[in-house]
């Protein structure tokens, strides 16, 4: 399916540092504001990004009272930690509503025509910071994830959805209230923001204390400011823009060295990789690292010069809640600017066509049991089978009628025979063993005959929905085999076998602190997340 969403406005000139002379910020202050700088860079999705905490006490930056009514419903803050969600909207409008410049966006942005699109939140990422000042948790959602919407229809959706729908239904009452097409556009877009943050919400039984939402236009105005970016890459891959589709990226094995528009087209491009949209999300993580990192080598967290630059380019694209106090966050994430942050994908529990889309199939309690664990909390019992199903559908959901429970999660059951074709020392039978923990009876375990570069899932018959389960694990598509056993799973460690929980990386430039030096246990360590996660601190290779 397309990336297509409208998206903000044309040059502008860029705005000037202020004067010299001018009220000076505390360090704390700087510090704050930088974070913003260094996630903002990278959070897009796949035609959005979402910022980062970027919240500016100078003027010029747009704010929205769409939290204030959500956390009303919010469920219960059980400490002090701040939860904030980071949203990138696949927009090609500006914040009001005027159409970006066709040549602009299909030259410099390869996003399509100005023309086409929606408001999809094809980035959505929560921010943990900890109430004791600890390591910071970021945790993505896959944006086609089926969830119960909450705002106009409250409706089973892709989670990216919630924000377009609402706003839609929202332009629909406002038209003929007499309002400017500027005032209509921001009031609409309100209606938006409350629906995702309604939506995320309930979807992870967490509060949501904050957030920042970035558009397409953002994203590449950050990048410009920054200067070149360098990532990582696991392989070679190009995503050609001919194709009507494609993100116009292309990249060699290794270390890769970015100029805006080609960093827009990294962070969007889902043709031509293992994991499709799931291999993006991960590479919206691993720029924001690289971002981070850069921004930290160039001494940019200490000086308040350099800061400003990047903030008066930025400030005319970023929207963040009004309640949003930079002393008290600047003070709670000391971690955030010492790469002391962790991204983990959500998983998902499998695929599904519904009404001619593909959607990613979840389970809303397992969801939320990995949040609270993530999050430092008692996670809640473990559901019974009849407890794991996501909600369906209303009975007035064209779905529901089409679908038979289109969202019910794959259950982790059959046999599962592990085999290693990697040059990863125990890894079948360490894999055997995570599997049979998510459920599974295990099966043989051996070397393979056959030596693939990615994992691979195969199934027999009777197994599709423990083999999805499976192969969720490692972010691929299980596929049918008469080659495999009633009732069991083949899994494949191929050549290019990566253990999850541990990605990657390019060997870190000069004075790059050492993937090693964490010495505490990584809670997201046996959780089945989707794909190893990706630290912060350096230039992570990945898809």
């Amino acid at each position: 399916m397309a990336d297509h969403s409208p998206s903000d406005r044309g040059r502008s000139a860029r705005r000037q540092a202020p004067a010299a002379g001018g009220p000076r910020r505390s360090p704390l202050v700087v510090a704050g504001r930088t974070i913003a700088c260094t996630l903002s860079l990278a959070v897009l999705g796949s035609s959005g990004f979402a910022w980062y905490a970027y919240t500016s006490l100078t003027t010029g930056l747009t704010t929205s009272t769409a939290l204030s009514a959500v956390k009303k419903s919010a469920p219960p803050h059980l400490d002090s930690s701040v939860n904030i969600l980071l949203i990138g909207l696949d927009s090609r409008k500006d914040m009001n509503g005027n159409d970006l410049p066709k040549q602009f966006v299909q030259d410099e942005l390869n996003a399509g025509s100005s023309d086409i699109g929606g408001y999809n939140t094809n980035t959505l990422i929560v921010l943990h910071i900890p109430a004791n000042g600890g390591k910071v948790t970021a945790l993505s959602i896959p944006r086609d994830d089926y969830v119960q919407t909450e705002g106009a229809d409250g409706k089973m959706h892709k989670i990216k959805e919630a924000y377009g729908i609402a706003k839609a239904a929202a332009d629909a009452k406002l038209a003929n209230k007499g309002l400017s097409k500027a005032q209509e556009e921001q009031q609409s877009r309100e209606a938006g923001r409350a629906a995702t943050l309604a939506t995320v919400q309930n979807f992870l039984g967490i509060p949501i204390d904050h957030f920042a939402e970035v558009n397409l236009l953002g994203f590449y105005d950050i990048a410009q400011a920054l200067g070149p970016i360098q990532v990582c890459l696991n392989k070679a891959t190009s995503d050609p823009a001919e194709t009507g589709q494609g993100s116009g990226f292309s990249g060699q094995a290794g270390i890769n060295t970015l100029n805006a528009s080609q960093a827009l087209a990294f962070v969007r491009q889902r043709h031509n990789l293992p994991g499709g949209d799931l291999d993006r999300t991960h590479r919206q993580q691993a720029f924001i690292s690289s971002a981070e990192y850069k921004l930290k080598q160039e001494g940019v967290f200490s000086d308040l010069g350099k800061m400003q630059n990047l903030f008066n380019v930025v400030k005319k694209d970023v929207v963040i809640d009004d309640q949003w106090n930079i002393l008290d966050f600047a003070q709670q994430a000391p971690n955030l600017t010492g790469g002391n942050v962790e991204f983990n994908t959500l998983p998902i529990a499998g695929f599904a066509t519904i009404g001619g889309e593909d959607v990613n199939k979840v389970n809303p309690v397992q969801i939320k049991q990995i949040v609270q664990t993530l999050f430092g909390h008692d996670p809640a019992p473990a559901p019974t089978d009849s407890a794991t199903a996501s909600p369906v559908a209303n009975s007035a959901s064209p779905v529901a009628s089409s679908a038979p429970a289109p969202s019910a999660p794959a259950k982790a059951s059959g046999t599962v025979d592990v085999f290693n074709a990697s040059t990863v020392t125990g890894a079948a039978g360490n894999e055997s063993k995570a599997l049979v923990a998510m459920g599974f009876k295990a099966g043989r375990v051996g070397e393979a005959s056959s030596h693939p570069k990615d994992v691979t899932v195969t199934y027999g018959v009777g197994a599709k929905d423990g083999a999805d389960a499976a192969a969720a694990r490692y972010g691929v598509s299980a596929t049918a085999s008469s080659a495999v056993a009633a009732g069991h799973i083949e899994v494949v460690l191929g050549t290019g076998y990566t253990p999850p929980g541990a990605p990657a990386t390019a060997p870190p430039a000069a004075g790059a602190p050492s993937a090693s030096a964490s010495s505490t246990a990584d809670p997201a360590a046996d959780l089945p997340m989707q794909g190893p996660p990706v630290k912060m601190g350096g230039i992570p290779c990945v898809n």
